[in-house]
């Protein structure tokens, strides 16, 4: 994820304004009961210039990559509004949802939700992704914060953290530590550096050595999935797409999008209209990466199943 790949696009679906909608409902709730973050904002396509690239210059700004109805997410939010809270503002907290900004989200080329990266005059320092704790978050933080000041960035007697969240993590320091699981570790290493077939490779082993293990399976495709929308060109896939609906490919690549953006049900559909519309191998095509895309969600999630029991009625 790069500032400079940032860019912006005019539309805006009916999905989005809805998520963005609910976010801002979440957050007047907030205020209204008195636990809102006073140090946090969301941030959208018309902002992220202003509240994220100009206000780094000034002060180091926590970028969260957020989506909705997400219990890692929301775990994700809460350590760090906590971490900011008690840091007294010594940085900013700025929220993405990639269902209400699905189009910044793919400008940034983020690689899954929840994720967490570090914007200090300009420039990035990727965080951590997927589920996440407080104890984590405010390692990553203490270690970031400790860079930025021995590279003379930040002043020697900036913390970066309240002085509760620093003695805590110094004390946590002298205990001894889970072990990092080192198939996660060479997997982030590699998506830190936009190398998606090495940490999908990473994965991959984890799972021939471990076929039950379901969160190197998730990963696993929501690596695949990120990979092959990494270089698409939303605008051109759609109006593929539009133009010829029974392409299966160009539909392949749309639903593709829609899970990137958290658009789950608009993927499985378009996939499943592609299944009525089509038969022989374009059928077949579309049929399984349908069943590749139910991949990226965790097992028994209702969505899946509800695009289960169309896709057999599709077929049937």
């Amino acid at each position: 994820m790069q500032p400079s790949d940032y860019s912006t696009q005019s539309a805006v679906d009916l999905s989005a304004r809805k998520a963005a909608l609910e976010r801002e409902a979440k957050r007047q709730a907030e205020e209204s009961s008195g636990t809102a973050n006073p140090y946090a904002i969301d941030v959208n396509e018309e902002n992220f210039q202003q509240e994220v690239l100009e206000r780094s210059m000034n002060t180091p700004i926590v970028l969260a990559v957020l989506q909705q109805h997400s219990e890692q997410s929301s775990q994700v939010e809460s350590a760090l509004d906590q971490l900011a809270v008690a840091a007294g503002g010594q940085w900013g907290l700025a929220k993405i949802d990639v269902q209400a900004s699905p189009q910044l989200a793919q400008a940034l080329r983020v690689s899954a939700a929840p994720m967490v990266a570090m914007v200090i005059g300009g420039q990035v320092v990727p965080g951590p992704s997927g589920a996440a704790n407080q104890e984590q978050l405010r390692d990553w933080l203490s270690q970031v914060f400790d860079g930025l000041r021995q590279q003379g960035v930040l002043p020697e007697d900036y913390s970066g953290l309240g002085q509760e969240e620093a003695q805590q993590g110094a004390q946590e320091q002298g205990e001894d530590q889970q072990p990092q699981d080192p198939v996660e570790a060479e997997a982030q290493e590699a998506l830190q550096r936009g190398d998606f077939a090495a940490a999908e490779a990473a994965y991959a082993k984890a799972v021939e050595a471990q076929p039950e293990d379901e969160n190197a399976k998730l990963k696993l495709a929501q690596v695949r999935l990120v990979s092959r929308v990494h270089d698409l060109d939303a605008a051109a896939a759609r109006q593929a797409a539009a133009d010829d609906p029974d392409d299966v490919e160009a539909q392949i690549k749309v639903a593709d999008i829609d899970m990137y953006g958290g658009k789950f049900e608009d993927a499985f559909e378009r996939l499943i209209g592609a299944v009525r519309r089509t038969s022989g191998n374009d059928r077949d095509r579309a049929r399984k990466h349908l069943l590749t895309l139910f991949e990226v969600l965790p097992s028994g999630d209702p969505r899946v199943n509800q695009a289960r029991r169309s896709l057999t009625s599709a077929l049937f």
